[in-house]
């Protein structure tokens, strides 16, 4: 500062001209330099205000995200409790058949291995109950569907009874009022 000073009351015309040029570069470097800055300064702006949209915007998509997996997370918990109570009922259902299964052994024991329409008794009590023709002929197509030899329970010996008692009450009006 000192030499700027005396450069100013004793320097040369020539030493004044060269420091007013200085002076005059330095004076438009810090202008440019302040309008860079200023231009940094809108560029920072700007791209703050971009970065803030830009966060908001990915906010909203997690928001949004994370209600969808909230919302699948229920639907999964709904279908698990579903699966669940199938499971068991399934299991329950399960227990009464094998209690079921269970009863039938026993009482197929208790009948010797034998087939229980075999025992030479009357078909007739497959008839009971029956009425009138029309459904004389509907129980004769439902036995015959079930006993047909053709399926797992079917019995051509049962068959033949089925038939012969059917053609008998078919024939006799007196067989409705007898089942």
């Amino acid at each position: 500062m000192e030499n700027f000073e005396e450069t100013l009351v004793h320097g040369s015309e020539e030493e004044l001209q060269e420091l007013k040029s200085w002076l005059f570069r330095e004076n438009i470097r810090l202008v440019t330099a302040a309008k860079e800055l200023e231009h940094m300064q809108e560029q920072f702006l700007k791209e703050k205000v971009q970065f803030q949209e830009e966060m908001k915007l990915l906010n909203q998509k997690m928001s949004s995200e994370r209600q969808r997996l909230k919302e699948d997370n229920q639907f999964f918990e709904k279908k698990m409790e579903i699966l669940q109570s199938g499971f068991s009922q399934l299991d329950i259902d399960r227990r009464r058949l094998d209690k079921e299964w269970a009863r039938l052994a026993a009482e197929k024991e208790l009948l010797g291995e034998r087939n229980v329409y075999d025992n030479g008794s009357d078909v007739s009590v497959f008839f009971q109950g029956v009425r009138n023709p029309l459904s004389l002929k509907k129980r004769y197509k439902d036995l015959i569907k079930i006993f047909h030899p053709d399926n797992l329970a079917g019995d051509k010996e049962i068959i033949q009874r089925i038939n012969k008692e059917y053609e008998n009450l078919k024939s006799n009006e007196e067989g409705f009022k007898q089942a």
